[in-house]
């Protein structure tokens, strides 16, 4: 297992009031490094969080039909979990921390060369992250349109080549 150097989405991560994180599976290469992404570490840093702010970090089956696992996001403990392309997470709620109060982590991802078969989608060999809904949660259905922004940097990541691309759109290390 390589850590990342670059820490590409990775660091420390702060949401506050009312902020939430879908349920997702993560992107499955390092743009960098080009290796393949296998194990997510959380620290959560939340000194006196209550169970009523919610932020639960919640870990769904491959079919979406369940959360099978929730974490509070107390102080000093730690979520560590394989990424897969079907390793779906998140934490879907919104936050109802007071104004004064947010939810923060770091996270750690490990990569290595190459995975097994078992972990990978066939339908998709390199993958951005994977936003998934939720069974029976109407909420989930109206949130994963990409504003006017994301369809223009689509279409010229399609459109441009690399080289051109890295100069007009450097990734953030």
């Amino acid at each position: 297992m390589i850590s990342d150097p670059y820490f590409f989405g990775g660091g420390q991560h702060e949401i506050k009031k009312g902020g939430l994180l879908k349920v997702h599976a993560d992107f499955n290469k390092h743009p960098q490094l080009k290796l393949d992404r296998r194990i997510n570490v959380l620290v959560y840093l939340n000194k006196d969080w209550k169970e009523e702010y919610g932020g639960n970090f919640e870990l769904w089956g491959k079919n979406m039909e369940q959360c099978v696992k929730k974490i509070l996001p107390v102080f000093n403990r730690m979520a560590i979990f394989s990424t897969t392309d079907f390793s779906y997470h998140g934490h879907p709620d919104a936050l109802n921390c007071p104004e004064d109060r947010s939810r923060k982590s770091l996270a750690l991802y490990y990569y290595s060369n190459g995975r097994p078969a078992s972990e990978i989608n066939i339908d998709q060999e390199k993958h951005n992250t994977l936003f998934k809904e939720r069974k029976n949660n109407s909420e989930d259905l109206i949130a994963f349109k990409p504003s006017l922004k994301e369809k223009v940097k689509a279409i010229l990541k399609d459109c441009i080549p690399p080289i051109i691309l890295k100069k007009i759109m450097p990734s953030k290390p």
